[in-house]
């Protein structure tokens, strides 16, 4: 079958097989993936991951195959997928903490084979491929009347930034909230943070063209990075700093501007993945102002919970999917793909297989 296979390069290869399900997984075939930076960051080298990997892990698709002791789900079901392999039975499971699973940290899979070589499984799900297989609890069963292009973005994007809100930050009515970066997760920042009740909702991007986009998803300002001290802007559209800054960049002088951007009490929130050695700074008496610097693993999310829960938001019209997509690809189209998202022209990209 065909898939994107990273091995030191990109390519487009027509060889790769996966293995038949195991107890507790299934077989599911991609309809539509979505591209995210996490991607990217395999290819240009700020994820490290050994190749040979087939890439993907944003996507949502039909259930083909189900292993034994699979309950939940059924042949024909559509499903979106968690990249969270977590047990499900340790203290963290337990309490309602998935991401917090270290059974779910740092797991390489094989289940590919490409030229009778074994290949990786990226982010434990691999999606830019016709079929892929995973745990039965990543296969998150949606209804049938949902596009699987739009459900395709839940699964990370949508996750990572309704999640930060609801989950971590727990913004509340009548707040102020700054989001760094105007891609797929700072836009979901945006729209959730709406939806929480925040009141004063200031974007930045470094792209001026992005105000558009970031307005229609709920941002009542925008600044653009390129001009003037970012921090200074939004104290002066917020009374003297944020609730909640959002770093949805992943990198450390945006990071900087996040925390300096938070008024008294503030929570700023790190969304963004730079390099695995990065460092960033603060000034340590500004968080004697009862202030906090937050990281974020996934949206916090509960994905068993919470992907139906944005699956119902969205059918009730308060929450946008269709919307995040900018584009859609072939799978032949996939370098163009990356190209773009690394130019900025994204909110998110749409891989349909």
């Amino acid at each position: 079958m065909r898939g994107v296979l990273f091995n030191g390069k990109v390519e487009i290869s027509d060889s790769i097989e996966v293995r038949d399900p195991r107890p507790n997984e299934v077989t599911v075939r991609i309809r539509a993936a979505g591209l995210c930076h996490s991607d990217l960051s395999v290819v240009n080298g700020t994820i490290p991951f050994p190749p040979p990997v087939v890439l993907g892990h944003e996507a949502a698709g039909v259930v083909e195959e189900v292993g034994e002791q699979v309950t939940s789900l059924e042949v024909g079901d559509h499903v979106v997928f968690s990249t969270l392999s977590n047990c499900g039975l340790c203290a963290a499971c337990e309490s309602g903490h998935p991401t917090m699973c270290a059974k779910s940290i740092g797991k390489l899979s094989k289940p590919f084979t490409v030229n009778g070589e074994k290949a990786f499984s990226f982010a434990n799900v691999s999606a830019f491929v016709e079929r892929t297989v995973v745990l039965e609890r990543q296969a998150v069963k949606i209804p049938k009347d949902v596009p699987l292009e739009s459900a395709a973005l839940v699964g990370c994007a949508v996750m990572t930034g309704v999640g930060a809100v609801l989950n971590r930050a727990k913004v509340s009515y009548g707040e102020s909230v700054a989001v760094f970066g105007m891609g797929g997760i700072g836009l979901n920042v945006i729209q959730a943070s709406v939806l929480a009740g925040a009141t004063k909702v200031i974007a930045i991007d470094m792209l001026p063209a992005k105000e558009a986009v970031a307005r229609q998803f709920g941002a009542t300002d925008f600044i653009d990075a390129s001009l003037g001290d970012v921090v200074e802007q939004i104290k002066a559209l917020s009374n003297g700093g944020v609730d909640y800054a959002f770093e949805c960049v992943g990198h450390p002088a945006v990071i900087r501007q996040s925390i300096d951007a938070l008024g008294w009490g503030g929570d700023a929130v790190i969304l963004g993945v730079p390099k695995a050695d990065a460092e960033a700074s603060f000034l340590v008496s500004g968080m004697y102002m009862d202030k906090s610097i937050m990281g974020c693993r996934y949206g916090s999310a509960r994905p068993r919970h919470d992907i139906p829960m944005v699956i119902d938001l969205y059918k009730a019209g308060r929450l946008k999917l269709d919307e995040l997509i900018t584009r859609t690809y072939e799978l032949d189209q996939f370098e163009q793909a990356l190209q773009d998202l690394e130019a900025g022209e994204l909110a998110r990209g749409v891989v349909t297989l």
